[in-house]
């Protein structure tokens, strides 16, 4: 088994692995698109080399369908849990990385009032779609998906509350 380096793309994919149980990288893509994909972004191919990259080092197994398509099932590995516990479990020091196309343009000199014309509407969209989802919510959902998404619902309220201060 070779060490790898593991990264916030490889906890997505054994933390999506630990709530399905086992699932193809099309799988985890819709998974990611119905989940952290609200507030982690990441290319749909990663998904494919990630859980090759994993299953080559242990921490989760490879299955291939015998018929039809021949998709690839993954599922978590001891190795992979054992990995993903540790990750949990440690509060880290990571600091957040605020990607936010429209905060490099104003920061270069774009107008605010133009910007604020585009980014105010599709902010109130975004809280409001997380406003349904939260209000849709099983549940039986656990607390963590919870409070990643009132986490969501906050910084979409403060955006809002940015824009339309610059909107005036």
């Amino acid at each position: 088994m070779q060490e790898i380096r593991l990264t916030p793309t490889s906890y997505i994919v054994l933390g999506l692995l630990e709530l399905a149980g086992e699932s193809t990288p099309y799988g985890l893509k819709q998974l990611v698109a119905a989940s952290v994909g609200h507030f982690w972004t990441l290319q749909h191919a990663q998904l494919y080399t990630e859980t090759e990259r994993l299953a080559a080092a242990g921490y989760v197994t490879e299955q291939r369908e015998s018929g039809g398509r021949r998709r690839r099932l993954y599922a978590l590995t001891d190795r992979g849990r054992e990995a993903l516990v540790a990750w949990r479990d440690d509060p880290g020091s990571e600091r957040a990385e605020l990607r936010e196309p429209s905060l490099l343009k104003l920061f270069f000199g774009a107008d605010a009032g133009r910007l604020a014309e585009v980014q105010l509407p599709a902010h109130r969209q975004k809280l409001a779609e997380y406003e349904a989802i939260r209000d849709g919510m099983p549940g039986e959902v656990p607390d963590g998906p919870r409070q990643a998404l009132d986490m969501g619902i906050r910084h979409e309220r403060e955006f809002v509350r940015f824009w339309e201060d610059l909107a005036g």
